[in-house]
């Protein structure tokens, strides 16, 4: 009889633990629990980053944007090498760091276009929050525009590779989501595994001849997608 009981009494016991651990689950705080996610999802790709002509339009608009404010520079430096973009980080507060790095990888990759950092007359900026689309660009159409940084999508994959992918859309870049991790403009396609920060070969040389002469050249009929 006592054979036939102890199972009986162990199983009791485990359904207590697993009622018990249930209810400790749910008390975990939710931040907590979106942290942790990377871990259980790692390697597999974030939808968030996949493509819509919504999105392609918006890229388009913002480096059309860029080119409008850069206007001025150019009629005022004709023979300038290099054309200096300034850009806010104030309203991304979280993410300094990580655009810091950013500008100094695309700054080290080309010699036309330089990116720098500015409290007033920037020709773009930088903000942050929680969007369920994810990091994107966007603008107002009328030669203003931002880099907006999610904090779930950055928390989720390398936080430096969100920020220089979404700032080489204002270098006029498009998206590659079916491209390998060594190429930037792949962004979330490769996984969260995909830690690469810089831009391959042929993306430094796209935006070093969009830029050319200090004078960014149109892309055409480029498809950009997010």
């Amino acid at each position: 009889m006592k054979s036939s009981r102890m199972p009986a009494r162990f199983l009791a016991l485990a359904l207590g633990l697993g009622l018990a651990s249930s209810a400790l689950g749910a008390a975990v705080p939710a931040s907590a629990q979106t942290a942790a996610a990377p871990s259980a999802t790692a390697g597999t790709s974030d939808a968030r980053y996949a493509g819509s002509v919504k999105k392609a339009a918006n890229n388009k608009a913002f480096f059309d944007a860029v080119l409008k404010s850069v206007a001025k520079k150019r009629a005022a430096q004709p023979n300038a090498q290099a054309v200096t973009l300034y850009y806010n980080a104030s309203q991304a507060p979280s993410f300094r760091s990580q655009i810091s790095i950013a500008a100094s990888i695309w700054n080290s990759s080309q010699s036309n276009v330089k990116l720098q950092p500015a409290s007033s007359g920037a020709d773009f900026s930088y903000r942050e929050g929680n969007d369920p689309e994810g990091s994107y660009a966007d603008t107002n159409g009328h030669g203003s525009g931002y880099v907006f940084l999610d904090y779930t999508q950055s928390r989720q994959n390398d936080s430096v590779r969100v920020a220089t992918h979404e700032t080489g859309h204002i270098l006029g870049l498009p998206d590659d989501y079916s491209g390998p991790c060594s190429e930037l403009m792949s962004g979330g396609g490769p996984g969260q595994t995909c830690t690469s920060h810089y831009p391959n070969a042929t993306e430094r040389s796209r935006v070093d001849q969009l830029w050319a002469t200090g004078l960014a050249q149109p892309h055409g009929t480029v498809n950009q997608t997010r």
